[in-house]
């Protein structure tokens, strides 16, 4: 024995275990003792995969199909009321004239295209509401918003019947557009309170969503360093007890539960991944950049309103800054010096990718999460574009007090066309991160497909049956 042991340390091992073995007869006590919390181990597994699983992924259905589209919506909301404003205020700034007749007609298309859109808005965003608050937010918002139409039409009708110059519309005309467009800044500041009340749900999803799947992580490697001690304790009670080198059945049910807990640690780790880009990555960006172009619809239609309203032009061009100001927060003392404080801001971020804009602003935490192919040449052009739309407005207002018709031809003409160059720009740059939130979302999905439901209680039930097969005969032996 000696000899033995000394040319085989494993074998010395497996004979020194063999001498500390209790008797015989109680050799099935000890099988037993190791097989029922084997078993007992791996159902408990399954079922908090299952578990796990399923809650991940009524985390993931929260964020990537409930709230996210109820922010968008609510976005979407904002930029579609804005731009009715600046529409309505082009068709009065166009008046009779003549030569802008084309841009009366496209304000009047694109302001019903607007009233269309914040309607269906409105529709989904109460669809897709949780909770009361929410639901009685919406409809005061549908209320309000009934009510800007309504004043909207009528100073429109009122245009038609005192049709003037451009840019001089009647006294009665602007005192309906002025009941109008004072409903605005109300409906649109319920419409971003309702978005951010969205975006924190969203927020505290994701936040509940990773701890979840970190905590699930954890168990899974405990309970299944626990399952994977008891079944190997067991084979080796077994190979010392029975004098056989394997056990097939078992050694099948260690390496099932191995590929069941490797499986599923992995499902949860590439789900949580997934999920981490498409909140960090995607949607911090989506939700900036929405922002933004709500914002900016709004600041379009200040601008027109300053030329439409000059008793008030002040308080409109103060308007103005403060929302040009929420995109970038540049050191410029006001909108004279905003452009050309905008044009070295851009160019050094041109030129070495430097941003100084405000990291609370909607393009400085947008451009300081560029993370996805094509996001940051998408979002230099709209960058580049909305600097061009801010030089467009500087000309406007140094015509305004010479030439107010040029201003009004500007505003309309040039100026507009920038804009909309922008905005271009500027959705597609939403459309990447859209895209990869979708994306990330079906990964996240598709990695905890199965783990719901059948993979850890198909694989529970083999181990089981695996488990009854390598200790059932072992058993019969001592009867």
């Amino acid at each position: 024995m000696t000899t033995t042991t000394r040319g085989n340390p494993v074998r010395g091992a497996i004979d020194r275990t063999r001498d500390r073995l209790p008797d015989r007869a109680d050799i099935p006590a000890w099988i037993r003792y190791l097989t029922i919390p084997a078993a007992l181990l791996i159902v408990l597994t399954s079922v908090f995969l299952v578990g796990n699983a399923g809650s991940t992924r009524d985390g993931i259905e929260v964020i990537g199909h409930r709230t996210a589209p109820t922010v968008a919506a609510t976005e979407d909301l904002h930029f579609a009321m804005a731009d009715m404003d600046a529409q309505l205020a082009n068709i009065l700034l166009a008046g009779n004239d003549s030569s802008l007749a084309a841009v009366r007609s496209a304000a009047r298309t694109g302001y019903e295209q607007r009233r269309l859109q914040a309607d269906a808005d409105l529709q989904q965003a109460m669809t897709i509401a949780t909770g009361t608050d929410a639901a009685t937010a919406i409809r005061e918002l549908l209320d309000r918003f009934g009510r800007y139409v309504a004043l909207a039409a009528a100073a429109v009708q009122l245009a038609d019947l005192d049709s003037g110059p451009a840019g001089k519309p009647s006294e009665r005309t602007l005192v309906a557009y002025r009941a109008a467009t004072g409903l605005v800044p109300d409906l649109l500041t319920r419409a971003q309170r309702l978005a951010d009340t969205n975006g924190a749900v969203l927020e505290n999803s994701y936040r509940a969503a990773e701890h979840t799947t970190v905590a699930a992580r954890v168990r899974i490697v405990l309970l299944g360093a626990l399952a994977l001690v008891t079944l190997i304790g067991l084979q080796i009670l077994l190979r010392v007890t029975m004098r056989r080198r394997v056990n097939p059945a078992l050694a099948a049910a260690t390496a099932i539960t191995a590929a069941l807990l490797i499986g599923g640690y992995a499902g949860n780790a590439t789900a949580a991944k997934e999920l981490t880009i498409a909140k960090g990555d995607a949607f911090d960006s989506l939700l900036a950049l929405r922002q933004a172009r709500a914002v900016g619809y709004s600041a379009n239609a200040d601008e027109s309103r300053y030329l439409l309203d000059p008793d008030h032009a002040a308080a409109h061009q103060q308007a103005y800054f403060e929302a040009s100001q929420r995109l970038t927060d540049i050191p410029a003392h006001g909108v004279d010096d905003y452009a050309a404080t905008l044009d070295s801001a851009v160019a050094a971020y041109r030129r070495t990718g430097e941003v100084w804009m405000n990291p609370d602003s909607f393009f400085g935490k947008e451009l300081r999460n560029i993370t996805f192919p094509g996001e940051r040449d998408a979002a230099t052009a709209a960058l580049v574009a909305y600097l061009a739309y801010q030089h467009d407005d500087h000309d406007i207002r140094a015509l305004s007090h010479t030439d107010p018709r040029a201003a009004i031809a500007l505003c309309t003409g040039r100026s507009n066309a920038d804009f909309t160059t922008y905005d271009t720009a500027l959705v597609a740059t939403i459309d990447i991160n859209q895209r990869a939130f979708d994306a990330s979302i079906d990964r996240a999905e598709a990695a905890l497909a199965g783990w719901n439901n059948w993979l850890p209680l198909g694989g529970a039930t083999a181990i089981l049956v695996l488990i009854g097969l390598g200790v059932h005969p072992r058993l019969a032996e001592y009867r």
